[in-house]
C-alpha cells in the first residue's frame, strides 16, 4: 500500500475534484464520517459549509486541509471492494489521528488502477490545527507497514515505492479521450510533482524527465510564430512518445509553467548544479563494474538504482549522447557534463564498457559472445559437471576474458574465443566489410557530444 498525502490550499478545488469525478461516473462517495447525513444524502453545499465551517475557527493557519490518496499495489486493486476500502479508509484515518474530523472517502475507478482518496480539514473542534510536522514520514510510515501486515497487503520496499511512484503519477493516456479538462488535469498533477521536485538546467533536461510521464513541453518549431513569441504548450504522449491530444496552453495551467517562469528554475537550479554528481557519478561506475554486455543491460542495471538513463542516436543509429535522471536525488545530467574530462560522455562510457557506439553491432556481438561463451564452457566441463547448463557467465569465466590490447578495438577483442581457436571475427567478415562503408559514409557525422 501506498500513502500520498498532500496540502491543498483550495476547498473547492479539491472538493470539485472529486465531486465531478462522482457526477461523471468515474468515482463513488463512499463514506461521509463525523457528517450529519448519509453519503447519499449530502449535497454539495453541505459537504462544503462543513469543512468551511470548521476552518473559519482557525484564522491564523494557512494550510487547513489534508488529502490522502491511498493506492495499493497494481496486482492486487481487486481487494478495494467498498466495504474493505471503508475500512482501510477509516483505520488509516483513526490511527492518524483524524478519527474525529469530518472527512470524505471517494473511491475513483478512471486512472490507471483503483485507488482511493479522502479529503477532511486540519482544524479541530476547538479552533486547534492538528500538527503536520514529519507526518507523512514518523505517523504514515509506520501506519502502512502495520496495514501491510495486518491485511495481507503487497509490502513496498524503497525502490518499488519510487517507481510506482513515478508509475501512479504518469499521466494516464487513456483518459486523453475525455478531453481537454481531463488532459489538462492529468498535466497538471504531473507538472506540480517535477517542476517542484526535479532540478533541471533547461528545456531539454526538463522534458527528459517530463516523458517518463507521458508529458512534453513545446515550444513548436523553429521560426513558427510561437516559437518567435516565446509561447509554450503542454502535450501529452502516447505509448510511442508521439503527441496525443489537445495541447494545453501554460498560461492555462494553475501554476502558470510560462517559459519565463521555466527559465527562473533554470537559473535556480544551475546554482545547485554539482549537488548529486558524485552521488550519480559512483552509480555509473557501479553498473560499468558490472560488465553489462550491452547498452541495454547498463539501462537496465541503472533502472535497479533508481537511475533512468536516455540514449539519444542520430538517424544511422550512432549513440551520440547519453542524459541520466536520478530519482532518489531529483536531478537531471548529460553525461558529458559530470566531469570536465567528459568520462560519462557517450563515446567513453562505451569505451569503458567496450561497447560500440552503434548499439545493433553490439546486440550481434552479444549474441555470438554469448554463443561462444556457452560452447565453450560445454567443451571444457569436467564430466561430473557435464550435465549442467549455463545461459549466462558467471563472474569468474568473464574474470577469464582476454584483457583489450592497446592496438586492437574493443568488438574485435570481444570477438575473441578462448583457447586460441578460430576467431569469431570470421563470422562476422560480411558484417563489418558492411559496417567499414557505412562508417565512410557518416564520417562526417561529428555531432556534439551530450
Amino acid at each position: 500500500m501506498r500513502p500520498q498525502i498532500s496540502y491543498p490550499k483550495s476547498l473547492s478545488r479539491v472538493l470539485n475534484y472529486n465531486e465531478n469525478k462522482v457526477k461523471d461516473g468515474k468515482a463513488l462517495l463512499l463514506a461521509a464520517v463525523n457528517f450529519l447525513k448519509n453519503p447519499d444524502e449530502l449535497k454539495y453545499r453541505e459537504k462544503y459549509d462543513t469543512f468551511k465551517d470548521r476552518m473559519d475557527l482557525n484564522t491564523r493557519a494557512d494550510t487547513k486541509l489534508l488529502h490522502v490518496s491511498l493506492n495499493l499495489h497494481p496486482s492486487e486493486t481487486h481487494k478495494l471492494t467498498p466495504e474493505f476500502s471503508k475500512v482501510l479508509a477509516t483505520e488509516f484515518m483513526e490511527k492518524m489521528g483524524f478519527g474525529d474530523q469530518p472527512y470524505l472517502v471517494y473511491q475513483h475507478f478512471d486512472a490507471a488502477h483503483l485507488h482511493l482518496n479522502i479529503v477532511t480539514t486540519l482544524i479541530k473542534e476547538d479552533g486547534e490545527r492538528i500538527n503536520t510536522h514529519y507526518q507523512a514520514k514518523e505517523k504514515s510510515e509506520p501506519i502502512r507497514k502495520e496495514l501491510e501486515e495486518k491485511y495481507g497487503l503487497i509490502k513496498v520496499d524503497k525502490l518499488d515505492k519510487a517507481a510506482e511512484k513515478r508509475q501512479a503519477l504518469a499521466l494516464d493516456t487513456r483518459s486523453v479521450q475525455y478531453g481537454r479538462s481531463e488532459t489538462l488535469r492529468g498535466i497538471t498533477n504531473v507538472l506540480d510533482h517535477v517542476l517542484l521536485t526535479y532540478r533541471y538546467t533547461s528545456l531539454e533536461q526538463l522534458n527528459t524527465v517530463l516523458k517518463g510521464f507521458n508529458v512534453i513541453a513545446d515550444r513548436g518549431k523553429e521560426g513558427s510564430s510561437m516559437y518567435e513569441n516565446r509561447g509554450l504548450y503542454y502535450r501529452a504522449l502516447d505509448e510511442n512518445g508521439q503527441k496525443i491530444g489537445v495541447p494545453i496552453k501554460a498560461s492555462d495551467i494553475y501554476s502558470k509553467p510560462t517559459l519565463d517562469e521555466l527559465e527562473r528554475h533554470f537559473k535556480d537550479n544551475q546554482q545547485q548544479a554539482e549537488k548529486g554528481k558524485q552521488s550519480l557519478k559512483t552509480k555509473i561506475d557501479w553498473q560499468i563494474s558490472q560488465q553489462p554486455l550491452s547498452l541495454r543491460a547498463f539501462q537496465q542495471g541503472l533502472e535497479k538504482e533508481n537511475v533512468s538513463l536516455v540514449i539519444w542516436q542520430n538517424e544511422q543509429g550512432r549513440v551520440y549522447g547519453l542524459t541520466f535522471v536520478d530519482h532518489d536525488k531529483k536531478t537531471v545530467y548529460n553525461g558529458s557534463d559530470l566531469d570536465k574530462n567528459k568520462e560519462y560522455g557517450a563515446k567513453r562510457i562505451m569505451e569503458r564498457m567496450g561497447l560500440s557506439l552503434f548499439p545493433e553491432e553490439g546486440k550481434k556481438a552479444e549474441k555470438l559472445f554469448q554463443k561462444d561463451l556457452n560452447n565453450s564452457a560445454a567443451h571444457e566441463r569436467s564430466p561430473a559437471n557435464s550435465t549442467a547448463k549455463q545461459s549466462q557467465p558467471d563472474r569468474n569465466e568473464r574474470s577469464k576474458l582476454p584483457e583489450l590490447s592497446n592496438d586492437t578495438s574493443p568488438l574485435t577483442e570481444l570477438m575473441q574465443p578462448k583457447g586460441g581457436g578460430q576467431s569469431l571475427n570470421h563470422a562476422l567478415k560480411d558484417d563489418e566489410e558492411e559496417r567499414r562503408r557505412n562508417r565512410h559514409q557518416h564520417t562526417n557525422d561529428n555531432s556534439l557530444e551530450r
